[in-house]
């Protein structure tokens, strides 16, 4: 599918093709490629799931051992779904929830600053992104013709 581009707003006239043709494929890698990351990044705790425990209950999260595990799955399964584009929505708000925290974590807590929760605040809008638009058509929600 494609999104018509108005030749003649564009500096070079030339580029519409690409960019109509480009615009579902380009929403789709970046959907893979954030879920593919967060799936990385969650591995090691869904290896270990009370692993975080004293991490999560340092930032005020208890009982540990029950965050510690929900952090594990929303990270780790969270991105299967959101690369595959099942329950985009739903599991991109649960990724942008856990990311706000990392925002709180490093911005506050760790007192860095805009520099240190900069990456957090980029993957946040990735997934708020994705929690408001879903999965487009490139992905297991609109096969199953479902909106989640």
């Amino acid at each position: 599918m494609s999104t018509p581009v108005d030749r003649n707003r564009l500096i070079v006239p030339e580029v519409a093709p690409l960019y109509s043709a480009g615009h579902q494929s380009v929403e789709t890698i970046l959907r893979v490629v954030a879920g593919l990351l967060l799936v990385t990044h969650g591995y090691g705790k869904i290896m270990n799931p009370f692993g975080a425990v004293g991490m999560v209950e340092s930032l005020g999260f208890y009982p540990g051992v029950f965050w510690s595990p929900l952090l594990a799955a929303t990270e780790f399964f969270g991105g299967i779904l959101v690369a595959i584009g099942l329950f985009t929505r739903p599991a991109s708000l649960a990724a942008a929830i856990v990311l706000l925290v990392t925002v709180y974590s490093h911005s506050i807590v760790k007192a860095e600053g805009l520099g240190g929760a900069e990456k957090s605040i980029l993957w946040t809008t990735i997934f708020i992104f994705f929690a408001i638009r879903g999965g487009n058509s490139h992905s297991v929600d609109a096969r199953l013709k479902k909106v989640f």
